[in-house]
């Protein structure tokens, strides 16, 4: 069976704040999990910025240093205002696609926990650590 991805238009909706159909749950909990959560988070949130960026360069009459600064600035107080509330912009988003609030962070936390296990197994089966 072939994974269900939004179409480009749809993912630019999502970025934005909108809801998914229902049947892109999957997709949005594999989005909001993956070990690149945090880079697919600051893309959505470079897509929302994107507008207010764009205005301040072309449409704000002041030479175009000020322009490039405010826009920069902007942007980059955008960007960390987004990664403050990371966390929970994501549990919303998780929880709109019909899951349960903490899901995603919790799927989170078990692949953290799996992947210590396993570079810890690894370590003892190679036998680091031994003095023989």
């Amino acid at each position: 069976m072939r994974r269900q991805r939004p179409t480009p238009l749809q993912w630019v909706w999502y970025a934005l704040g909108g809801g998914l159909p229902r049947e892109l749950a999957p997709w949005v909990l594999a989005d909001t999990t993956r070990s690149t959560w945090v880079w697919r988070h600051l893309a959505r949130a470079l897509v929302q910025l994107l507008p207010l960026v764009v205005v301040c360069l072309l449409l704000v009459p002041v030479p175009l240093a000020y322009r490039i600064s405010a826009a920069g600035g902007g942007l980059l107080l955008g960007l960390l205002f987004s990664l403050a509330y990371m966390v929970e912009t994501i549990e919303h988003r998780v929880a709109k696609a019909g899951y349960e609030p903490g899901t995603a962070a919790r799927l989170r936390a078990e692949r953290v926990e799996r992947t210590r296990v396993e570079r810890l197994g690894r370590y003892r089966r190679d036998g680091a650590g031994s003095f023989d």
